[in-house]
């Protein structure tokens, strides 16, 4: 790698519960042939029980989550690993977070409306995320914005239509 090779990328697909971010991340992460990484994975136990039982993380819940993933996203792109991360990411101050933690970090915002999230968490078996939720999510979200790098697509789209859209994308930056 020489010094003006940004190196592999790391993308973070971002979006409410049940927009598709694993399942969009895990077909990104194959194509571009990088590793995936899930955010739910890294929530302490004491998360996952409190959202199971119907309750929001707070900003102090979230914090060590956040600063985790800060960490997971340095490691990546300082060994030269880069990634891709399926992560809510809801607040523009925590994706400031992830880019301050990986040069070059870029987003893939799957926006979906409300209804059609709810459906599909209330569809999905073996989740701690309950649908009763997902109003919470939306409370929360900051849609990606102008000033960060990423693409925002529909995330009822096709997987392939968003995937394709994805590496276009991704490429073009490279």
């Amino acid at each position: 790698m020489t010094t003006t090779d940004p190196g592999p990328p790391f993308v973070m697909v971002m979006g409410v519960s049940g927009s598709g971010k694993s399942t969009v991340g895990r077909l990104l992460a194959q194509r571009l042939t990088l590793p995936f990484l899930e955010a739910d994975e890294v929530h302490s136990a004491v998360n996952r029980a409190k959202m199971a039982a119907g309750h929001p993380l707070d900003e102090e819940d979230r914090r060590p989550w956040l600063l985790s993933i800060a960490g997971l996203i340095r490691a990546a792109t300082q060994n030269g690993q880069g990634g891709v991360m399926a992560c809510s990411a809801l607040k523009h101050h925590y994706r400031d977070l992830f880019r301050e933690a990986g040069a070059g970090t870029w987003f893939l915002y799957l926006a979906l409306d409300r209804e059609t999230a709810t459906r599909r968490v209330a569809g999905r078996a073996g989740h701690f995320m309950p649908a009763q939720l997902v109003d919470s999510q939306y409370a929360a979200l900051e849609p990606l914005q102008p000033d960060e790098p990423g693409l925002t697509v529909d995330g009822a789209a096709g997987l392939e239509t968003i995937v394709d859209a994805a590496v276009r994308a991704v490429r073009q930056i490279r």
